[in-house]
């Protein structure tokens, strides 16, 4: 049995000091595969840092953050845009729109967004999106955009069960992290009818730590709190979580 995280920070600056132990925790756990998304250009160097000191668990995508975009988000785009032709990357992410904090920048974020969803068709990649209080204009994109080459996971998912369906009509997977834990998130009761084939695990460290350590730096080695969580949800065996999980992990990303 091994677990996939398909979304961590663990290259932050912030954690570099702990990356060891880190990693070493995570492998204690289980998790053997971690999926990077990128920020922004300040993050790209990092990103790959990571990856080259563990090539063979540490996979890298590269894109640009709903956050990150702004009045110069075009010279942002070209940065990565450069090195997703230069390196292997296995997915355009994290993308797409984040409205909670404010909409100055709305329609720069839906460019962005549908910018980097061409990148990702253009070299047959999935795409790992970001929504935070932006379901109906990333759902909008997404209907527009679809054809065979659209794919990814929907990062953080934790709406309603009829958006998790909307979502996986678009052939997309379901990322569900440590929100799953939280007493009344609703997202257990969004996803019990949720099929294990259309759902993959993250973490999102160090952001989102589930119970029991709601309220620390997140990190990969937690992943499992998640998984033992979701076999609780759907009434099956730990072993089955993780399996199917992976399997979905590496169907999307290819490693």
């Amino acid at each position: 049995m091994f677990l996939a995280d398909t979304h961590t920070h663990l290259y932050i600056p912030e954690m570099r000091e702990q990356i060891g132990a880190m990693m070493h925790r995570a492998q204690h756990n289980r998790v053997q595969k971690f999926y990077l998304p990128n920020i922004d250009s300040q993050s790209v160097p990092d990103v790959f840092s990571l990856c080259d000191l563990y090539p063979t668990t540490c996979f890298p995508m590269m894109g640009l953050h709903p956050c990150s975009v702004n009045e110069k988000f075009e010279e942002e785009l070209t940065f990565i845009q450069n090195y997703i032709d230069e390196k292997r990357v296995i997915a355009i992410g994290e993308i797409g729109m984040d409205l909670y904090w404010d909409k100055i920048f709305i329609e720069e974020q839906k460019q962005a967004f549908r910018t980097q969803i061409n990148w990702a068709k253009a070299r047959k990649l999935p795409i790992v999106i970001h929504c935070r209080d932006a379901f109906d204009e990333i759902y909008e994109i997404l209907v527009a955009e679809k054809d065979e080459l659209l794919k990814g996971i929907f990062h953080c998912f934790s709406g309603t069960e009829t958006q998790a369906n909307k979502i996986i009509e678009l052939g997309f997977y379901l990322g569900i992290g440590g929100v799953l834990t939280y007493k009344n998130s609703g997202l257990a009761e969004a996803i019990k009818n949720i099929d294990l084939k259309h759902i993959v695990l993250e973490t999102d460290s160090p952001y989102l730590s589930p119970v029991p350590h709601r309220g620390k730096p997140n990190e990969s080695s937690y992943l499992l709190h998640v998984a033992e969580k979701l076999s609780d949800v759907k009434n099956c065996s730990l072993d089955e979580v993780a399996k199917i999980t992976s399997q979905n992990a590496i169907a999307i990303f290819g490693v």
